[in-house]
C-alpha cells in the first residue's frame, strides 16, 4: 500500500511506515532493529589456534634445516600456497632473496604472508603481531607457517597446482563410476 500523499514514495508495511530508505533500496527496514531485516548479519568467525607452536621448529628436523640454510626455498613454498597459484615457488623464493640482499631484511616482505594465510585460515593472531614474529624469529615463523599448511593436507613439495591435481583425482576417485548405458 503507498501513501494518500502525492509525490511520497512512502511504503507501508502493516500499517506502519518504512523508512525512505527502503523505498531506494527495496530492502525493508524495521526503525527499531538496527539492522535491515532482510540481511542477518554473521557474527565474526572465531579464530582458531595454530596447530603448532611458533618454537616447534625440531619437530620438522627437514623443513627446520632447509630453512636454516636457505629461508628463500620455504618462503617461496609458502607463497605459492598462500597466493593459490598466483606465484610461482621460484620467483618468491628469488624475489625474497633479492630483498635479503639489498637491503638485509627480508622479513619486512614475509610478515605479510603470514598475515594472508592467518586471514584465509582464521588463525589467531599472536601478542606481538606478524611483523614482529618475522623480524625477532624468521626462521621459526618460516618453519611454522609451512608446518601449518602441511597439517592443512598441503604437499608443498608439489606446489599449488600439484596439490590441486592431487585432490582432483581423490575427488575423482571417489565418484562412482557408470559404465555404459542403460538398456532394456
Amino acid at each position: 500500500m503507498y501513501s494518500s500523499q502525492p509525490n511520497t514514495y512512502e511504503k507501508y508495511s502493516d500499517g506502519q511506515p518504512v523508512s525512505s530508505d527502503s523505498a531506494a533500496t527495496g530492502v525493508p527496514y524495521d526503525p527499531s532493529l538496527s539492522q535491515p531485516s532482510a540481511f542477518s548479519i554473521d557474527k565474526p568467525k572465531p579464530r582458531v589456534p595454530w596447530t603448532t607452536g611458533l618454537f616447534d621448529c625440531f619437530s620438522d628436523m627437514k623443513t627446520c634445516c632447509i630453512t636454516c640454510w636457505c629461508p628463500c626455498i620455504t618462503f617461496g613454498q609458502i607463497a605459492e600456497i598462500v597466493d593459490k597459484g598466483g606465484s610461482s615457488c621460484g620467483a618468491s623464493g628469488a624475489l625474497y632473496t633479492l630483498i635479503a640482499c639489498v637491503i638485509g631484511c627480508p622479513c619486512f616482505y614475509s610478515c605479510f604472508y603470514r598475515s594472508k594465510m592467518r586471514q584465509q585460515y582464521m588463525l589467531e593472531e599472536s601478542f606481538c603481531g606478524d611483523c614482529m614474529i618475522h623480524c625477532l624469529c624468521e626462521g621459526c615463523a618460516l618453519c611454522q607457517e609451512h608446518r601449518e599448511l602441511q597439517n592443512r593436507g598441503y604437499d608443498m613439495s608439489i606446489g599449488w597446482h600439484g596439490n590441486v591435481e592431487r585432490r582432483n583425482k581423490e575427488a575423482m576417485m571417489g565418484r562412482p563410476v557408470v559404465e555404459g548405458s542403460m538398456s532394456r
